[in-house]
């Protein structure tokens, strides 16, 4: 027998289906999750004046001159000051990422709210008359029986009764005269798409207003610099790179960079830094077990067998012979419990000794100190690809948007990121094995989306009541007997476990990303957003919406390919049975976890383990590092909520998802504006490219929402009313092309009209508005606020990109030196690199005794000293 023949154990698709299906569910998931967000807030307001070091982390770290307000001690009188930063604000403090992914969310606050009235003024009446829609939350005194007859006369039949009601093949006949109240669907269908674009539209033409005015106003040395690559072997050298460039009487050249193969100079640079860490803890492990001794006399030798310890690193090492001397006339290897490293040396590296780590790692660094002057100061073979700096924007910018060459794949001019933002390892990578790296990579997270659906049906079913009841059937009872903690179980589970999964999944892709082979980890971020929404869209929606289950999601596919008109009706009868389901999991996402976003959790559960974890003190110090804000993590769960909203605004339960969808994205601005603005750092450099990525995600949305619709409507058998609604899907499909051709560009370049000459330079003058219409606020009454706030002082960017270069930080950045004591040491002077290694090549190093005096440092006094010059 098979198992949904068996009338005591459930069918099969009951145990993956996520179980919501009445409104006791709602209750108690906004209960759980109202429980959650306000403990984490309540948490968070407590914290927030105790620890700075972590919720204003960036403020404290931002420069004096870029004017960020500072936020009240008391418990809820930061939330309005928060409120009161304008848009002006946000951008001169956190840059056009930060700018752009709240003003989204501000779209999406008035989008909902106004869609939320409609929804509930027009469609819920209508709903209730109609189709005897009643969602009123409450005491729930409804029988079994009623809430069965309820569900039936709410919600459609499955997709398989569908079909039948096509009057071409015989079934269920037209009924759009009979259910002209189906009108309304189609009427606020229209509607709510054409107020969605409208949205985009009006916020597309703002942000690219803000944009060309921030990037106008400033001179930056990534403004100035284009990347050039495919350059052909006779055209390698900056000479002539030169001469081809200014030749074009485009604008003049500053400087060239052509990108050479620096792999092995790269590679020994985290060799040192990987060898002067160990030194450095060496060092702290012997500061915390030294002990105050008698100070030895100096050139004697010290008899006795020093304590090994137990902590001992075991390594491989190819040094020679000095490395394993006794050198009986130091006598510091006698002083304390000295940290010891296993070397292992001779024959098929069988022999092995244990030295004083100290002594052994100054050693190494030493020599790979020499290994760094000389490998500077070689020659390296160049690459197809140089940064070329002009002299000016617009030269810059008339370069990037033109073709150089006539021949395909040559002399191809690109934006370039800023230094900071610049991935060096990726320049001289051979663009064949970035390339293929790219769809390797892509591949792969194609065929891992596609591959999470059965974890996630395996996971789900392990949460599915239905198992409960067939492998602890006396918890099955106990649940029975308790509906709260039933409810809770079993939608509650499911909604933590999509919502952890979304958490978890983005930390792989994001390794993935950054393993891709792109030039930028600007260009990384936006790859991060895109293959994280793939995932959330793919596995959260689609899949259920096609076939309730992952298990057979693949024969539901076949059965498409083989008759795609089935696709609208499917889709319908599945989307209207998991309204309750993503109700509940947009609650959790708002109410419930965006307060643990502002806590920060993840920060405040690992420091104290960082804390315990750190022993030296550059650990400590990159422990007061802001945490990096990762817009990749963020934002496809807020792509997902905003198209959810959309799908479901015109069903029967659109009210509600619009007005929890409000709810998310009002509380998930003021998150992320406190945030971006002073918690969290955001190195990356994309000047708002995530735009493009938000508006062609909505774009998807509108179109899954108008084939839902289709759907739905057809499977009331309106097929009038339905077939009103196809009008949209190509006028939705070309307005993404409408996108492409004319917002896109803009959202990519600078124009030309909108560069100010002069600004950003010393000798700061009055400029000529090219805007000169789009200059002054809605009112007319006066010039923005941007406008004036820019030429009062630099921009972000010029603050973050003053004195950077476009050079390889391998080929240029001061050595470090170990930092053992409180104050940081400063790096080797670079001229001086060969001249100290020659110094220390006379002979080994001593160092001061145990009872020295701490304050003396690595950069300050070196504690290493040569033996022969000591009196």
């Amino acid at each position: 027998m098979r198992l949904g023949d068996d009338p005591v154990r459930c069918n099969p698709e009951d145990y993956v289906t996520p179980p919501s299906k009445n409104r006791k569910d709602l209750e108690v998931q906004l209960a759980l999750s109202l429980i959650l967000g306000v403990s984490a807030f309540v948490a968070f307001c407590i914290l927030r004046p105790r620890w700075p070091s972590l919720y204003a982390a960036r403020k404290r770290r931002l420069p004096a001159n870029v004017g960020l307000p500072s936020l009240p001690d008391s418990f809820f009188g930061w939330i309005p000051s928060l409120y009161r930063i304008s848009e002006d604000q946000v951008l001169a403090s956190a840059g056009l990422d930060a700018f752009v992914f709240l003003t989204f969310f501000r779209m999406a606050v008035r989008l909902f709210a106004s869609m939320a009235f409609f929804a509930m003024a027009v469609l819920w009446p209508i709903n209730a008359h109609y189709r005897h829609f009643q969602p009123v939350l409450g005491n729930d005194t409804t029988t079994a029986a009623d809430a069965s007859r309820r569900t039936m006369a709410a919600y459609p039949p499955r997709h398989g009764d569908l079909l039948d009601a096509d009057p071409l093949k015989g079934g269920r006949g037209d009924e759009s005269g009979e259910k002209s109240f189906l009108w309304a669907y189609v009427v606020f269908t229209y509607f709510f798409v054409a107020l969605t674009l409208y949205s985009v539209n009006w916020e597309t033409f703002r942000i690219i207003r803000f944009r060309q005015d921030y990037l106008g106003t400033q001179c930056t040395v990534t403004d100035r610099t284009f990347r050039l690559t495919g350059i052909p072997l006779h055209l390698r050298s900056e000479e002539k790179l030169k001469t081809l460039i200014d030749g074009l009487d485009i604008g003049l050249v500053e400087s060239i960079t052509l990108c050479r193969n620096w792999k092995s100079l790269d590679d020994l640079m985290q060799l040192r830094d990987q060898i002067l860490r160990k030194l450095e803890l060496s060092w702290a492990r012997y500061l915390t077990r030294r002990h105050p001794l008698p100070t030895p006399r100096m050139g004697h030798g010290v008899t006795g067998e020093r304590p090994y310890d137990d902590d001992d690193d075991d390594e491989r090492s190819d040094e020679n012979a000095r490395l394993l001397e006794s050198q009986p006339h130091q006598p510091h290897v006698a002083e304390g419990d000295r940290p010891e490293v296993k070397i292992r040396f001779g024959f098929c590296r069988l022999r092995s000794r244990k030295v004083d780590a100290i002594d052994y790692y100054e050693e190494k660094l030493r020599r790979v100190d020499q290994r760094v002057a000389a490998a500077r100061r070689k020659q390296y073979p160049a690459t197809d690809m140089a940064l070329v700096t002009m002299d000016s924007v617009a030269s810059c910018q008339m370069v990037i948007q033109a073709r150089i060459d006539p021949r395909p794949g040559q002399l191809l001019t690109k934006s370039t990121p800023s230094p900071s933002d610049l991935v060096w390892k990726n320049t001289y990578a051979m663009r064949g094995i970035r390339r293929l790296k790219s769809w390797a990579i892509t591949l792969f997270i194609t065929i891992l989306t596609l591959i999470w659906i059965f974890p996630t049906a395996f996971i789900a079913s392990w949460l599915s009541i239905c198992t409960i009841k067939r492998v602890m059937p006396a918890l099955f009872r106990w649940l029975v007997d308790h509906p709260i903690l039933n409810s809770l179980f079993q939608n509650g589970g499911p909604t933590l476990v999509v919502s952890l999964l979304n958490v978890a999944v983005p930390y792989l892709y994001h390794w993935l990303s950054n393993n891709q082979g792109m030039i930028s980890q600007g260009d990384v971020e936006l790859s991060v957003i895109s293959k994280n929404f793939f995932f959330t869209f793919f596995n959260t929606f689609f899949v259920f919406a096609v076939s309730r289950t992952g298990f057979d999601f693949w024969s539901v596919l076949r059965d498409f390919l083989k008759d795609t008109s089935r696709i609208p009706a499917v889709i319908a009868a599945d989307v209207e049975n998991l309204s309750i389901f993503y109700i509940s999991l947009i609650m959790l996402q708002g109410i419930g976890l965006m307060p643990f976003r502002i806590l920060e959790v993840g920060s405040l559960i690992l420091a104290p383990v960082y804390r315990m974890a750190s022993s030296t003190p550059r650990q400590f110090a990159e422990l007061q590092r802001p945490p990096v804000f990762q817009y990749g993590f963020y934002l496809p769960t807020a792509l997902l909520v905003f198209n959810l909203c959309i799908i479901y605004s015109v069903l029967m339960w659109g009210f509600v998802i619009l007005v929890f969808g409000t709810v998310y994205f009002a509380l998930g601005y003021f998150t992320f504006k406190y945030m971006v603005l002073y918690a969290m750092d955001q190195p990356q450099h994309a000047t708002g490219g995530a735009w493009r990525i938000i508006c062609y995600r909505i774009v998807i949305g509108l179109l899954v929402f108008e084939v839902v619709m289709v759907g739905q409507i057809a499977s009331l058998a309106a097929f009038v009313q339905s077939v009103a609604i196809l009008p949209l899907i190509p006028f939705t499909i070309w307005y993404s092309y409408y996108f492409n051709q004319r917002f896109e560009p803009l959202t990519k370049y600078i124009a030309l009209r909108a560069i100010k000459s002069g600004q950003g330079r010393a000798d700061e003058q009055a400029v000529d508005d090219a805007f000169d219409d789009d200059a002054f606020d809605d009112d007319g009454l006066g010039p923005r606020q941007s406008q004036a706030l820019m030429r009062r002082r630099s921009t972000l960017d010029e603050l973050k990109e003053e004195g950077l270069k476009f050079v390889n930080p391998s080929l240029v950045v001061p050595l470090q030196q170990p930092w053992i004591y409180k104050e940081q040491p400063p790096p080797l002077p670079t001229d001086d690199t060969e001249t100290d290694g020659d110094e220390w090549s006379q002979g080994p190093p001593a160092m001061i005794l145990p009872n020295a005096d701490s304050s003396l440092g690595i950069g300050e006094n070196n504690v290493w000293r040569d033996m022969g010059r000591n009196d």
